[in-house]
């Protein structure tokens, strides 16, 4: 799963090919956990602090999450996403 973001030590990938709804993976220092696009945690355990930084980062780029999701469901490379800043 090749990055999309990386911001204050959080890596984001996405990988459409292994379930719906359509969704990020996050790495930080151990942790791992899957948000759908609107914040939620899907999947996985990850320290408050992070997933607020993540679910800021969501809501700041939905549109862009989206979009890439449709071009790594057509098999097509992700764009890069700016960092939380």
């Amino acid at each position: 799963m090749p990055a999309i973001s990386m911001f204050f030590g959080i890596v984001v990938t996405m990988n459409p090919e292994d379930h719906v709804p359509p969704h990020i993976h996050v790495r930080y220092q151990g942790h791992e956990a899957a948000f759908t696009f609107d914040g939620e945690v899907l999947d996985g355990d990850f320290p408050r602090k992070q997933r607020r930084l993540v679910q800021a980062w969501i809501e700041l780029h939905v549109d862009e999450l989206e979009a890439d999701w449709e071009l790594a469901v057509n098999l097509e490379r992700p764009f890069r996403i700016d960092p939380l800043r």
